[in-house]
């Protein structure tokens, strides 16, 4: 008889235990558990390319400090210690897998109750690792401007865009985020009509969230936000279906920023950037109901970029002069955005067909608000809330909308990072056999 010692890393209490020689050959074959959290090959590849430039840095870093060389090691940092706690966690379960199979009952009892919590470790190092690969959002720690413009349904789709702005007006009173009106532009063709709950039928408006990150918190907002409810001028009680489109556009901070705001504004390279010879300035009265300043001063503004043909109107201000720094913001926040999503759409059309179906764009139906099932639906990441009104308010179910997007959007920009790996690798193999 003699000793063999079966020490898994993940549970350092199982010693080593007298075993038979003929019970070392009795082996039953089991699947690895390992195989439902592993992670891509062009994925953990990435990862083990970055990590190692992570390691010359460090070494590079102990000999000669380089403040570019050490802000690129801090960007690496995170992908080299999320591959170090996936590749332990992954030893750690491959050596359970390996004492299940064995003819110690004792042993194998030990080993089936760290399987889970170490599938669970594996798992969480996996999800840690790939987040940590997913290239961040270049607008992603901005402010954010978002837009409100109606749909088709005509009257009742005006009603419903004023009720999603003041749903996320709501929202971000409740979650403690800083937002003012930029711009709220009612119709005055409702006729003294009124929607739910006293919606007034909005033509336009924009709010802007000034907390910085709010643009990654709200980017998945975007698209065309349906409700299906039979409207309050309905006689007959039928349902009708409108829409709301909403974009979601980067802003830059207006405090402690100045400077670096001027620089984005006058580098060419800049998303921000815009040619004031290519901006088509007019003044013109204000439209609407209003006292004395209405329809009797040009105070209004509208800026229209000749190349892209996107034009930007304000009058919620007295003030000319607020109105066309207004009117500016807006401008160049929806030329860094377009730009922006040229850029991705370039990239889209290099991936396969199959992610790029996944890919969702402003023009696409993103979420189904329907009144007499008290439901709000989300068609990207599939999750269904009840307690509309809630959702509406703002509320604890709005959050696990928002927080359901964000999820599905993070697996998307995964999947765009492995597609990206498996296109280089493919194009490293086609040059390397011409």
């Amino acid at each position: 008889m003699f000793a063999a010692p079966w020490v898994c890393r993940s549970c350092s209490r199982l010693a080593a235990r007298p075993l038979r020689s003929s019970q070392l050959l009795r082996r039953a074959s089991t699947a690895p558990i390992s195989n439902a959290v592993l992670l891509p090959p062009a994925l953990l590849q990435r990862a083990q390319k970055l990590a190692a430039e992570h390691a010359s840095l460090q070494k590079s870093l102990a000999t000669d400090f380089d403040s570019k060389t050490a802000k690129r090691a801090g960007e690496l940092g995170s992908v080299a210690a999320a591959l170090k706690d996936y590749q332990d966690a992954k030893a750690s379960l491959s050596e359970l897998d390996a004492l299940l199979s064995s003819p110690d009952a004792e042993l194998r009892d030990l080993a089936r109750d760290d399987v889970p919590p170490t599938t669970a470790q594996l798992r969480s190092a996996a999800r840690r690792l790939s987040a940590a690969l997913t290239p961040k959002h270049p607008f992603a720690e901005m402010p954010c401007l978002i837009e409100f413009r109606p749909g088709p349904g005509g009257l009742e789709s005006r009603f419903f865009t004023d009720s999603l702005f003041r749903m996320y007006q709501a929202y971000c009173a409740r979650k403690g985020y800083r937002c003012k009106v930029v711009k709220y532009e009612t119709s005055d063709a409702s006729g003294g009509a009124s929607g739910y709950a006293g919606e007034s039928p909005l033509q336009e408006a924009v709010l802007e969230i000034e907390d910085p990150g709010s643009y990654d918190v709200f980017r998945g907002e975007a698209g065309i936000h349906r409700v299906q409810r039979v409207p309050s001028t309905e006689k007959s009680g039928r349902t009708h279906t409108s829409a709301a489109a909403l974009w979601v556009l980067p802003s830059l901070a207006e405090t402690g920023a100045g400077a670096e705001q001027e620089a984005d504004f006058s580098d060419p390279e800049s998303d921000f950037y815009v040619d004031v010879a290519e901006v088509k300035s007019e003044v013109m009265r204000a439209r609407g109901a209003g006292g004395q300043h209405v329809n009797k001063t040009e105070s209004a503004i509208r800026l229209t970029h000749v190349p892209t043909g996107i034009s930007v109107s304000m009058q919620d201000h007295r003030s000319q002069h607020r109105n066309r720094e207004a009117a500016w913001k807006v401008l160049r926040s929806r030329l860094a955005q377009k730009r922006r999503e040229e850029r991705e759409e370039m990239a889209r059309s290099l991936r396969s067909s199959v992610l790029a179906k996944n890919q969702v764009t402003r023009g696409d139906k993103i979420r189904t608000y329907n009144y007499q099932q008290d439901r709000c639906t989300d068609h990207r990441s599939g999750v269904d809330v009840h307690n509309l009104p809630d959702v509406l308010a703002g509320g604890e179910m709005f959050d696990r909308v928002i927080e359901s997007v964000r999820e599905y959007l993070v697996q998307n920009e995964i999947e765009a990072v492995i597609a990206d790996e498996q296109l280089a690798s493919e194009q490293a193999e086609g040059k390397g056999k011409k």
